[in-house]
């Protein structure tokens, strides 16, 4: 069975697709079989395109995306609007089908971790149902430490001890984010990584080669299966 990550996030519009792209793009270079999936997505498709792109083209995009929508709020809003719904059976379902076939399955949910998805259930609930490595990914800023923590306290208890932290450089520094990694690290988060500022374009081939960037990508692919 694959090693399967499930990544989300403090907030949404925080760097989860950058994350999933850049480690999706190292896996398959070093020569992995690595999928990425954003099961549920609202408000457009440009994410789920993304971690295409970074696969190369080994899953369609219907693959990649089995279930979107088109307004740009919470998915099971988004679905009731197009009276649709979207229930957890289907979505496991798929993400096992795709866990068959591949090394590596990297989930990327949809905003927060208590984000709702779909009718009664939300990324922790898919999280605990696949026991996937939970990836909370952050904006390095003022006020992260405080929604990590509140991110980690959230999570399934028996998966909270093997969860990761990705701090990802904002795009205008504070004062805290230079403190932010020392200061969780003194609370207690011991799996930390920091990747730089993207950009809003990125390619995942020119950025994952960065100083830094495959340091933090390879702490992830050397996780024990």
């Amino acid at each position: 069975m694959a090693r399967t990550l499930f990544i989300t996030g403090t907030d949404t519009g925080v760097g989860k697709t950058v994350f999933t792209a850049l480690l999706a793009e190292f896996l398959r270079r070093r020569g992995d079989r690595v999928a990425a999936l954003k099961p549920i997505c609202s408000g457009g498709r440009g994410d789920a395109r993304v971690l295409r792109a970074a696969l190369d083209g080994t899953l369609s995009l219907d693959e990649v995306n089995p279930w979107h929508f088109r307004a740009p709020i919470a998915p099971v809003l988004a679905a009731e609007r197009e009276k649709k719904a979207v229930s957890m059976e289907p979505v496991l379902a798929h993400i096992r089908a795709v866990q068959k076939r591949f090394d590596w399955v990297l989930v990327e949910g949809a905003g927060g971790l208590l984000s709702p998805l779909g009718t009664d259930f939300d990324s922790r609930d898919l999280m605990s149902a696949l026991r996937a490595v939970p990836v909370i990914v952050a904006q390095n800023k003022l006020g992260v430490v405080n929604q990590i923590l509140l991110t980690l306290e959230a999570l399934p208890r028996d998966l909270r001890h093997g969860a990761r932290v990705v701090l990802m450089a904002p795009p205008c520094r504070d004062p805290a984010t230079a403190s932010n990694f020392e200061l969780l690290g003194r609370l207690g988060v011991r799996q930390i990584s920091r990747l730089p500022r993207m950009g809003g374009k990125f390619s995942p081939y020119e950025i994952w080669r960065k100083p830094g960037v495959r340091r933090a990508l390879a702490a992830f692919a050397n996780l024990p299966g």
